[in-house]
């Protein structure tokens, strides 16, 4: 057995994905003395999905030395003393504490006299601290804070009367669309709080060194890894890890000499509750022993369990397995993903289709990520669908996957695609993506090279006025080479894309796995349905599936369908791009052959499914907002302006507009999908939308079930037994400015009839109908005011943005001719970063500028600027067989 696993990897403390497990917190290696990887394996389920590829734990070492390097002490150490309101201080020094509790101490100890008596501050790295209350365990292994910052504390007259001692912790977090997902921040900081309530209770702190209550995150501040300082304060996180070490002690008490030993451990973790999730519990060592034990289990329940079945839904689903066909109010996607499970067939929604995959006008793009940089792409396949149908994949291999340089050389071949599509005329322009991630890829590089633009832009005004041209810092710029024709278009698009996500029926790019399950529900597990080529399979099913053997043939394979490469390919291209070119360009071909095999396997299951005559409102929809797009590239006038770079007048104007397109969203899904209706009928929080079943005909009464849509409610019918009337061959369509009207449904009001059941409704257009029959019935003031027809309602076309947009009357002269009347629709860029360049100016001259203004000003920006300097690689070393991606997550 090992020493005792208190710290270090283990995953104990409250970050964990898995605190709530049962069997997770209790198979602690504290408690165990094995790792969870280690134990798996001795108890005959070895981990095969957990692991960390190598270039991913490269880029996390990497991030970590420059983190520890020289380069970024001083400003690591001077920004988080900064933003935490604490003097400047006289000196800054960095120390290593060679991951040793005895150096440590020293450290602290030489640190602690620097701070009281020369006013410096020193940045420690690579600490070892003993964990929270187990300082006297000799073989308890101790907590390693990536660094941590010691500075002089004073008293309220600014006497120095002792030091703060400010916790931290490096994360190579990815941004994503220039932002770091809260959550991820959270378990960070929980980490943090790890480390100084462990610092707090540590005997050897020196006297007078008090640990500050808010600690500090190192996170990439752009693509390059430049590690930037985030605080926050820790009291509600130590409060929690404080509790978490607390009860693994109790455990630990309680266990005395019963803790399992080694011939036991099978039996031991047999008998702890596990509680199984397939989309979160993947990152856990111990997912396949659990999995087994679900799907070795005779029981209706487990079953449930083993598909991600929400815990509350499954007593009312469980008649589905245990055939029985008695279930509860169930959403329509459980129901289809059970009755899949059990059947082996597709369950398919009968929704027709409103995408634009396979139309003219769109561009199939795929690409494999690189996992040893946020922005890397190890190749780019796009095919560009033209009048006369799709044309030939064009591909691309890159040699240095996370250069600015690939990501520009991609933005050529996508622009060059869009720009063609765009001047033969045929509608609005689609990017068609097998996932979400890809797009997100997509996103944030574009997000980074309209950065470098923009500082260019500036920097060029510098020149021009004979400035030197300077960074944020105050460090001299390099001029990048301005975007070329098509690197700006695709650029623009992606980041019209990018302030689109805010809202529903804009669709610049498309995830085709989004759009392909919103057809069909394959059986298994929910989170195996996130990967193209699962649904691929189920959807071309034609005998029934064995849905475990399905799981377990996508999962084992090499290849996979989107962005994110699998462990074992993402590993064999990395060692292939360290050593043989050949073979490097070889594997990239095969996963770009893969991600084309799956992306036209899902067009044509696509192609055999009817269209919806709503597919032209949603073409309409996005044409109307890409006309605005169009201007703004062609004057050049905030199309590289990401949302974060938003005015906050602009976002506060979008509020009303956001409203409006959720609406519209809202009603076009209920017209058009039978299943989002009837959900939301079921909904007690909806009221414009309600079931009703028909209890007599001639005339038709209906037993409503709504407490709302009650006698003198007017209501429209959208659904009878999951017919959707608007793909009706009698229903009408028209395509309006300011709306889109649809004819020829039954409307109504509902009238109370004494002494007879239900509400009478005598629609002027009458459906055929049987008693028995369901109908999704909304509410006609949802749509606005009544129509004079009696059969009609008009669903509102939501505004575009027109406060800072160039208008239709802009011109390319506008801005020049009235420069305060166009300030906020028609600016191009180089006037807005010239304008911003000359205050940065003034700016510096007055001293209120790096590195002159105390505390040092944090640059919200965050342009990719590149790193200054060769990035350092750290000497290859295998990640340990402790850590799981949760741990790097």
């Amino acid at each position: 057995m090992g020493g005792l696993q208190s710290g270090g990897g283990t995953s104990a403390v409250a970050a964990s994905a898995h605190a709530a497990c049962e069997r997770f917190r209790l198979t602690d290696p504290f408690i165990t003395r094995k790792t969870r990887k280690a134990l798996a394996e001795h108890i005959g389920h070895p981990d095969i999905s957990a692991g960390i590829p190598e270039a991913r734990w490269m880029r996390a070492m990497t991030f970590e030395t420059l983190v520890h390097s020289e380069r970024f002490v001083t400003e690591l150490l001077t920004k988080t003393i900064g933003q935490l309101a604490l003097p400047r201080p006289k000196a800054v020094r960095r120390r290593n504490c060679h991951a040793a509790t005895d150096t440590t101490a020293k450290e602290l100890a030489q640190a602690h006299l620097k701070a009281n008596f020369s006013g410096e501050a020193t940045m420690l790295t690579a600490l070892a601290v003993p964990y929270l209350k187990l300082e006297d365990v000799s073989d308890a292994t101790a907590i390693r804070p990536d660094f941590a910052i010691v500075c002089p504390r004073l008293s309220d007259d600014d006497r120095t009367i002792g030091s703060w001692l400010i916790m931290g912790d490096a994360k190579d977090y990815e941004r994503v669309r220039s932002r770091i997902d809260d959550s991820r921040m959270l378990k960070g900081f929980l980490q943090v709080a790890l480390g100084a309530e462990s610092a707090a209770a540590w005997s050897k702190l020196p006297g007078g060194m008090q640990v500050h209550q808010y600690g500090a995150l190192a996170v990439p501040r752009n693509a390059f890894l430049q590690p930037e300082a985030v605080v926050e304060l820790l009291d509600d996180h130590r409060a929690e890890v404080r509790t978490r070490a607390d009860e693994r002690l109790a455990v630990k008490s309680q266990l005395g000499d019963s803790a399992p030993v080694e011939d036991e451990l099978a039996a031991y973790v047999a008998g702890l509750e596990a509680t199984f999730d397939p989309r979160s519990c993947v990152t856990c060592n111990l997912f396949s022993c659990c999995r087994e034990e679900l799907r070795a289990a005779d029981d209706p329940l487990a079953l449930l369990t083993e598909i991600g079945v929400d815990r509350l839904t499954r007593p009312s689903a469980v008649g589905l397995v245990s055939g029985t066909g008695q279930i509860g109010e169930v959403p329509y996607a459980t129901v289809a993903q059970v009755t899949a499970t059990v059947t082996g067939l597709p369950q398919w929604t009968g929704r027709p289709r409103t995408d634009p995959c396979g139309l003219p006008g769109t561009i199939n793009l795929v690409l494999p990520k690189s996992d040893a940089a946020a922005l890397g792409v190890h190749g780019v396949a796009v095919q560009r669908v033209g009048a006369d149908g799709p044309g030939a994949w064009v591909r691309r291999s890159f040699a240095d996957p996370q250069s600015p340089l690939t990501r520009r050389a991609m933005m050529r071949l996508l622009g060059r695609a869009i720009r063609e599509l765009h001047e033969a005329g045929l509608g609005p322009v689609h990017l068609v993506v097998p996932d979400r991630p890809t797009a997100d890829l997509l996103a944030t590089a574009a997000d980074s090279l309209a950065g470098v633009e923009l500082s260019r832009l500036r920097w060029q005004h510098d020149l021009d006025s004979g400035r030197p041209a300077l960074t944020f810092d105050g460090e001299p710029a390099t001029l990048p080479d301005p975007l070329d024709t098509d690197e700006r278009v695709a650029v623009s698009f992606l980041l019209e894309e990018d302030r689109a996500q805010a809202m529903s029926l804009r669709t610049p790019i498309v995830d085709l796995r989004s759009v392909l399950a919103s057809h069909v529900v394959p059986g298994g597990p929910a989170g195996d349905a996130g990967r193209l080529d699962y649904l691929v399979r189920w959807a071309e099913a034609t005998d029934p599936h064995d849905h475990r053997q399905v799981s377990d043939q996508i999962a084992e394979q090499p290849e996979t369908p989107g962005a994110r490469l699998s462990n074992s390919a993402s590993d064999a291209i990395h060692r292939a791009l360290r050593r043989d070119q050949a073979r490097y360009d070889a594997l990239v071909q095969d996963a770009l052959d893969y991600r084309i095999e799956q992306v036209g396997r899902a067009l044509a299951i696509l192609d055999r499914l009817d269209s919806s005559q709503l597919r032209e409102v949603h073409r309409e929809l996005e044409g109307d907002a890409q006309e605005v797009w169009g201007r703004r590239l062609a004057l050049q006038a905030s199309d590289l302006v990401r949302f974060s770079r938003t005015y906050p007048t602009w976002r506060n104007s979008q509020v009303e507009m956001l409203d409006a397109d959720r609406k519209c969203f809202d009603q076009l899904a209920c017209l058009a999908d039978a299943a989002v209706a009837r959900d939301k009928a079921i909904d007690a929080g909806v009221r414009e939308v309600a079931l009703a079943t028909v209890i007599g005909v001639d005339p038709v009464r209906l037993d409503v079930r709504s407490r709302r849509l009650v006698d003198g409610s007017r209501v429209v019918a959208l659904h009878i037994n999951g017919r959707s009337l608007v793909e009706a061959p009698t229903t009408t369509l028209k395509i309006q400015k300011g709306s889109f009207k649809l004819g020829q449904l039954p409307v109504a009001a509902l009238r109370e009839v004494p002494d007879a059941n239900g509400l009478l409704w005598e629609p002027k257009v009458a459906p055929t109908l049987a008693v028995g029959d369901e109908l999704v019935l909304a509410d006609t003031a949802w749509f606005g005011n009544p129509l004079r027809s009696g059969h009609e309602i008009a669903v509102p076309r939501p505004s575009l943005d027109n406060l800072s947009a160039p208008k239709s009357t802009c011109t390319a002269a506008t801005y020049a001719s009235d420069p305060d009347g166009h300030r906020w629709c028609c600016r191009p860029h180089t006037v807005a970063e010239a304008e911003w360049s000359d205050l940065l100016a003034q700016r510096r001259e007055r001293g209120e500028l790096n590195p002159e203004v105390w505390p040092p000003l944090v640059d919200e920006e965050r342009f990719d600027v590149g790193p200054g300097a060769d990035t350092p690689e750290p000497p290859f070393a295998p990640a340990p067989e402790s850590l799981t991606m949760d741990d790097l997550d």
